[in-house]
């Protein structure tokens, strides 16, 4: 039986993604799980897998298209099967890109939509040449919001629901901007944001004006966990060596089986716990980060969650993730220790509860049973969310991680 290939959701916030190419022709026999497409959301390029095996029957996206959540990329069936019942509940056997769909974020419009002749003028503008779509037209009004000062996040610069409920009265027309305009002299230049840039500013803005962030900062001995990885790397090839930081998310891992509440998301009048623990990084790419999930972390082994971080990190970096790279995410590190910064403090990721930022490990002089000696210490600082969790429990949460990090053959147990 024929059916759709959609465009599925590859993120937490994605609402549409955009067709980069097909890997297939029509006429292709297709697997289950087979990679078919290129799809580039906020984020990354990522490879789009078949939802279903047959033969590839009709396209329609095509190259460049942008497609809404949910909305329909192809059909696939079996050679010679009647699909037209398809093409009519699709609408267009061109492409999906230019039909309707509704967030289920926000119940939102995304794409453009016609409008009546009374709310457009005779060349096809928009009302008072702002691009918007209703919903967030309707919360401006109410909210008394010129949208001409507002940002769209949308396809074409649109702006949508959340760019409305994001902006603050004087903010500039782009909330990347300085608060008085920049002036443009003849050595400045002028760089357009990609949309990893939009996602990361969009997301961030959103963490730091809705989420109540506090700070725990604790300090940690690293000879045992270094002594310990040159241990492990003696007895493994060179692709297979564990780094520091493999150690640190297997760490945060362990701690949070004793911490649900740092596992969770906060869901207004509730706080949903997570009954998995996947720990994501945070991953350098061009033009800004991606978080990468490593999979049930405090069930894998040091070994597997390095070989987990070299394949994610190695795809982010090439443009080729996956979809289940990204996925399932509850808790967050951030180390720019390779950077050799000794101390920051990290934006949480929502809808996650906290995040972990760490710095470098490095030679300091310490007391140790009264004697002023040569040490190797790490700064760690959790940020969390004070609607999930309050001081007292991020502290102890920090002192399990310290111990943890300090007595690193309970990793291996």
């Amino acid at each position: 039986m024929a059916e759709f290939i959609v465009m599925p959701k590859l993120g937490f916030d994605m609402r549409e993604g955009v067709l980069v190419g097909w890997n297939r022709d029509v006429g292709d026999k297709i697997e289950k799980g087979e990679v078919i497409a290129e799809i580039e959301s906020d984020k990354a390029t990522l490879e789009l897998e078949a939802q279903a095996g047959g033969m590839l029957l009709k396209l329609l996206a095509t190259e460049g298209d942008v497609v809404p959540i949910g909305g329909n990329l192809a059909i696939v069936g079996e050679e010679g099967e009647d699909f037209s019942d398809l093409l009519a509940a699709a609408g267009s056997p061109a492409t999906q890109a230019d039909k309707p769909a509704t967030s289920e974020d926000d119940g939102e419009v995304q794409q453009d939509i016609p409008m009546p002749q009374t709310a457009q003028s005779k060349n096809g503008d928009f009302p008072d040449g702002v691009k918007a779509t209703p919903v967030a037209r309707r919360i401006a009004s109410e909210k008394g919001i010129d949208l001409g000062l507002v940002s769209g996040t949308g396809p074409g610069g649109r702006i949508r629901k959340a760019d409305v409920e994001s902006y603050r009265p004087g903010l500039p027309v782009s909330q990347a901007a300085a608060v008085t305009p920049a002036r443009l002299g003849p050595e400045s230049e002028e760089v357009s944001t990609s949309r990893l840039r939009q996602a990361i500013g969009r997301r961030m803005v959103e963490s730091k004006t809705t989420v109540p962030h506090f700070y725990v900062t604790t300090e940690i001995d690293m000879a045992p966990a270094m002594d310990l990885r040159k241990e492990i790397n003696s007895l493994l090839p060179a692709e297979q060596k564990v780094t520091v930081n493999d150690m640190i998310v297997k760490a945060a891992a362990l701690t949070l089986r004793s911490f649900p509440n740092l596992n969770a998301n906060f869901a207004g009048d509730k706080i949903v716990r997570h009954g998995r623990i996947s720990v994501g990084s945070a991953v350098a790419v061009e033009g800004g980060l991606l978080t990468v999930v490593q999979q049930d972390t405090d069930q894998s082994s040091l070994a597997q969650i390095a070989a987990d971080h070299k394949e994610m990190i190695a795809r982010a970096r090439e443009g080729k993730s996956r979809p289940s790279d990204f996925e399932n995410g509850t808790f967050t590190i951030s180390n720019l220790g390779a950077f050799e910064v000794d101390h920051f403090i990290a934006i949480i990721n929502p809808p996650e509860a906290a995040i972990l930022a760490v710095g470098t490990a490095s030679q300091q002089p310490v007391v140790v049973d009264g004697e002023l000696t040569i040490g190797l210490r790490m700064k760690a600082t959790i940020s969390a969310d004070h609607r999930v969790t309050d001081g007292a429990e991020a502290a102890q949460f920090m002192q399990e991680f310290k111990t943890i990090m300090e007595q690193p053959l309970r990793m291996m147990l």
